[in-house]
């Protein structure tokens, strides 16, 4: 190794130090400038009308960020990037085992990590107990960036628990867990956006992320489509394990959103959105039964 490259990446080191000493505001300063911007883009090109006002349906969505961000913080006071950091002083986990750069080591872990959270919307999807807990995400009627921070507090502990248990295996660098919640927020707050995109553009973007287009097919009544698009950061992991569907049957404009249950306006209060896992109704849209089922 040259000099050069050498400072390079002393270079790299410290700015991945500088990125895991300030974690919190890395990610808080990221997600806020996403949410502001989208929050805009949806005001000025829509690409629905909504059902209801955001006075009716943010403060319950928002409201249930704020209450799953308390209770990630009491029960987990050590978060995804301090296991990770403790992984790395330990050495342990699948990328310890070989000497690679680590640049290659973070792009590595940040691609195994969005595909753990593929896999695991996906059971969430397949197995009736978790998916009576993620059908709250899919009963908001309207689709705009709040739907993408809108699970239940039950879901995203469960959540936390495979999420440490993947750094864990994987001994993901800190700054790759950092890069990876990062980008699992912002591209949550973009593909949920009710915003317009020229369709050509679409078409390019969606080759490279989950487009709002994209996404908004897995938010579709119908049960095939529902059963569809499962990524929310890379695209490919739908194509790859064949659970892409291109466009909604009814067009993007006349689809409905939502279930075929719990569609009453009061159903959008916090407090029937806690609540809603323990309701009858609806159906266990169990993916191996149901996907495939085309309209």
């Amino acid at each position: 190794m040259d000099a050069h490259s050498y400072n390079q990446l002393v270079d790299l080191s410290i700015v991945f130090e500088l990125i895991v000493e300030n974690e919190p505001t890395v990610r808080l300063g990221f997600f806020i400038s996403i949410f502001v911007v989208i929050a805009l883009w949806e005001g000025v090109s829509p690409k629905r009308e909504r059902l209801y006002s955001r006075w009716l349906r943010w403060p319950s969505n928002l409201g249930i960020v704020a209450l799953n961000t308390v209770l990630a913080r009491l029960i987990f006071p050590v978060a995804a990037v301090g296991l990770a950091v403790i992984a790395e002083n330990s050495q342990w986990g699948l990328l310890y085992l070989f000497d690679a750069p680590v640049v290659l080591k973070v792009v590595l872990a940040v691609i195994l990590l969005d595909l753990a959270i593929y896999l695991q919307h996906v059971m969430f999807h397949a197995v009736p107990l978790l998916w009576r807990l993620h059908r709250m995400h899919h009963t908001d009627q309207d689709y705009d960036l709040t739907t993408g921070a809108r699970f239940h507090p039950i879901e995203i502990v469960l959540s936390m628990v495979i999420k440490l248990a993947v750094v864990a295996a994987l001994g993901a660098p800190p700054v790759a867990v950092i890069i990876f919640e990062i980008l699992l927020s912002a591209t949550a707050v973009f593909n949920h956006g009710n915003i317009r995109l020229p369709v050509a553009l679409d078409s390019v973007l969606r080759l490279l992320v989950v487009t709002p287009d994209m996404h908004r097919v897995h938010h579709s009544v119908l049960v095939n489509e529902t059963n569809s698009n499962f990524g929310f950061n890379m695209p490919w992991w739908d194509r790859i394990f064949g659970t892409y569907v291109a466009q909604p049957s009814a067009g993007h404009d006349k689809m409905t959103i939502g279930l075929d249950v719990f569609r009453q306006p009061d159903d959008q209060r916090l407090d029937k959105m806690l609540i809603q896992p323990f309701r009858p109704g609806g159906k266990p849209y169990a993916v191996n039964r149901e996907f495939g089922k085309k309209t």
